[in-house]
């Protein structure tokens, strides 16, 4: 799961929807295994509707990928709550460089074969890597889309990429 972005409050419960589609279709496609980087709003949802299979799928194994030690520093008590009940940990590396979102982000697409992505049509350089390199590797690609801030600049690209990837038959949506 990718997200960098922070939810509007009219849009949590349609996301959280779509996520919880995303994982059940993943859970009855056979996956057990769930990793996010639990670094923003998204990631933080998509753990909580994960957690919220287990008792259905005891199997099920839910790892936060954190790009530094130090990134948890300004956890709060509920996402460190949440970071306990997740049943593994990995981190990246020891101090944090200046491209630990696209290396957490290559990190996530290489090591899964389904990426979610919660994309608000923004020119985000790391959401449009991850968009772009996931197909090139031949992962699996579900997008959910939270248009709110768009301009005309921006849905072009956007509009252009979605192109790129219908062109290539790789556009999946919800």
């Amino acid at each position: 799961m990718i997200g960098y972005l922070a939810i509007p409050a009219d849009k949590q419960s349609m996301v959280k929807g779509d996520l919880e589609k995303e994982i059940s279709l993943a859970l009855s496609n056979g996956y057990r295994t769930f990793l996010t980087r639990y670094a923003e709003q998204p990631d933080m949802l998509f753990a909580r509707c994960v957690m919220e299979y287990r008792q259905q799928y005891p199997d099920l194994f839910l790892e936060s990928i954190l790009p530094t030690p130090a990134h948890a520093e300004r956890f709060s008590r509920e996402e460190w709550e949440l970071l306990s009940r997740c049943d593994g940990l990995k981190v990246l590396c020891e101090s944090c460089r200046e491209d630990w979102a696209l290396n957490i982000t290559r990190y996530l697409i290489d090591q899964s074969s389904r990426v979610i992505v919660v994309y608000d049509g923004g020119a985000d350089h790391d959401l449009l890597f991850a968009m772009d390199y996931a197909p090139t590797i031949d992962r699996a690609f579900r997008i959910i889309k939270i248009y709110y801030k768009t301009d005309r600049k921006t849905m072009t690209a956007v509009i252009a990429l979605m192109l790129f990837f219908y062109a290539k038959n790789r556009w999946i949506t919800i």
